[in-house]
């Protein structure tokens, strides 16, 4: 789950960078969020849309993917781990030793129930407000992912692809994933068992 901590003070990059490293910590304007440890379900959905985005990117040269925990520091007071990311080679100057340095050219977070709400309105808005082009939410729950371009200050829904359907990319051209290659049988089980 979740849960954000707050001293009523804003904390910076600095203060992040001084949190243990056995935890999983994102900072959103300024307040510091921590993250359980994800879900079987959340990383094979991970592994299931990486693999090929991966393959893909490198086949074409496109640039860098990375997983999660990768620091994205977007600004002094919002860094965040997306799931997947995705950094083209025209802007790979954003890569440092430590950390992205800026927003990638696509973001993919897989949303379970503990990190639902988050990823779909605070790093939403944080995400177009820092000129990411491109953001993918998975929602294992749904069995479905939803494709965001910007637009504007705010992003507009690309593609919602189910099941028995086949994402696109906006951003990538060319590139095809099967929806049910996503959430594969072993997903479902799993699913299927939670809910029992």
């Amino acid at each position: 789950m979740a849960t954000q901590r707050s001293s009523g003070t804003l904390l910076t990059y600095e203060d992040y960078r001084n949190t243990p490293d056995d935890e999983r910590y994102e900072l959103i304007d300024g307040d510091l969020i921590m993250a359980a440890a994800p879900s079987v379900t959340h990383q094979i959905v991970q592994g299931n849309i990486g693999t090929p985005l991966s393959t893909f990117i490198r086949t074409n040269n496109l640039g860098r993917m990375l997983y999660a925990p990768t620091d994205v520091r977007l600004s002094n007071i919002n860094v965040v781990q997306p799931d997947i990311l995705f950094v083209s080679r025209e802007r790979a100057h954003l890569i440092t030793y430590n950390v992205i340095d800026g927003a990638p050219d696509l973001v993919i977070e897989i949303l379970s129930p503990s990190t639902a709400a988050l990823d779909k309105t605070r790093k939403r808005e944080l995400y177009a407000r820092y000129r990411v082009p491109e953001y993918w939410q998975a929602d294992t729950d749904a069995r479905r992912v939803v494709v965001l371009t910007l637009a504007g200050d705010d992003y507009e829904v690309a593609g919602v692809y189910g099941l028995g359907e086949t994402l696109v990319s906006p951003l990538l051209a060319g590139f095809r994933l099967d929806v049910d290659d996503i959430f594969d049988a072993d997903v479902l089980d799993l699913q299927d068992e939670r809910g029992n």
